[in-house]
C-alpha cells in the first residue's frame, strides 16, 4: 500500500475530565522524525506518544505533534484542619489581643485567612490513567493521519504507473528500431569493410568479416537491457501492491531503471531511439521526485 509522507490528522474529545485536542502533521524525511509538544504538566507522557506512532504504522516523515489538554472536572481535593497549629495559632493570637489590649475581632473569617491552618490532600495522580486518556484521543488523530496519507497515496500510485506505463510504450517503441538499427548498422560496416579492402586490393576472408561485423553490431544491441528493463517495471509493479512501507524500495529500483536507460543511450545509433531515451529519462526525473514523497 502507498502512503503518502504528507498528511494532516485533528481529533478533539473530552476524556477524563480533560478536554484534549491532538493534532499530527508530517512532511517528507529520509527517515521518521518525531516532535511532540503538551503542556508541562503531561510532559512525562512525552516517550509513549513516539511509540505509539510508530507502531501504528508510521516509518518515515517529519511529524509534529501537537496536544493541548484543559482540565475541566478534577477530583475534590481534601481539607483537613490542622489542629495542633490552629490551637496554637489561636492562643498566640489571644495572647497578642490582651497583652496589648487589641480589640477582639478573632473570627473564623479572620483566622481563615492563614492557609497554614488548613492541610490539602490533593488526588494522586494517575500517570496511567493520563496516558490511556490522551491515547484515546490521540489514536483518533492517527487514524485520521493514516487516512489521509493513504488517500494521497493512492493518487501518488496512479501517477506512478501511468508514468511507468508511458515509459513501457517507448521502450517497446526502441526495441522495434533498435532491431532495424542494429541491421542497417551491421550492414553499412560490412560494406565498408569489403570497400577499405578491396581498395588496398587485400585478399580476405569471407566468413571472418562477416563474423567481425557481427562481433561490433552486437555492441550497440540492446537487448539484455531492454529485458532488464521490463524486468524491472515488473518489479515496480509488485513493490507498488506490497502492504510495507515501498518508497526506499522503489527509490533502489528507479535507479537501476535509470541506469539501464543510460546504457541504451550510451549504444544507440540512431536519432529517434535518443529522443526516445531523452523522454524516457524525463519521466523517470517524475517519478523519483514523486517517490520522495511515499513512506
Amino acid at each position: 500500500m502507498i502512503r503518502s509522507m504528507t498528511a494532516f490528522g485533528r481529533a478533539r474529545d473530552t476524556v477524563g475530565g480533560k478536554d484534549i485536542t491532538v493534532e499530527l502533521r508530517s512532511v517528507n524525511n529520509r527517515f521518521f522524525d518525531c516532535s511532540v509538544k503538551l503542556p508541562r504538566a503531561f510532559s512525562f507522557l512525552e516517550e509513549k506518544i513516539k511509540p505509539f506512532l510508530q507502531s501504528s504504522s508510521v516509518s518515515r516523515g517529519k511529524v509534529d505533534i501537537f496536544i493541548g489538554i484543559d482540565v475541566v472536572d478534577s477530583p475534590a481535593a481534601e481539607i483537613a484542619l490542622d489542629e495542633g497549629y490552629a490551637a496554637a495559632y489561636l492562643h498566640a493570637l489571644q495572647d497578642l489581643r490582651d497583652r496589648f489590649g487589641l480589640t477582639d475581632d478573632i473570627s473564623v473569617m479572620s483566622v481563615a485567612q492563614n492557609r497554614d491552618l488548613f492541610v490539602i490532600k490533593k488526588p494522586e495522580e494517575d500517570a496511567e490513567q493520563d496516558w490511556e486518556d490522551i491515547r484515546t484521543v490521540l489514536a483518533q488523530a492517527v487514524e485520521k493521519f493514516l487516512a489521509g496519507r493513504e488517500r494521497e497515496g493512492k493518487n501518488i500510485e496512479q501517477d506512478l504507473r501511468a508514468k511507468v506505463d508511458a515509459i513501457r510504450t517507448r521502450v517497446d517503441q526502441i526495441e522495434e528500431l533498435s532491431a532495424k538499427d542494429t541491421e542497417t548498422y551491421r550492414q553499412k560496416l560490412e560494406n565498408r569493410l569489403r570497400e577499405m579492402l578491396s581498395d588496398n586490393r587485400i585478399v580476405f576472408d569471407e566468413s571472418r568479416i562477416l563474423t567481425e561485423c557481427a562481433v561490433f553490431a552486437d555492441r550497440i544491441a540492446i537487448d539484455e537491457e531492454l529485458v532488464r528493463l521490463r524486468s524491472h517495471f515488473d518489479g515496480f509493479a509488485e513493490i507498488l501492491a506490497s502492504e510495507e512501507p515501498v518508497g526506499r524500495r522503489l527509490d533502489f529500483l528507479v535507479q537501476e531503471i535509470n541506469r539501464e536507460t543510460n546504457t541504451i543511450g550510451s549504444k544507440c545509433q540512431n536519432a529517434a531511439i535518443a529522443k526516445l531515451v531523452v523522454d524516457i529519462k524525463c519521466e523517470i526525473e517524475k517519478i523519483r521526485e514523486q517517490i520522495q514523497n511515499i513512506e
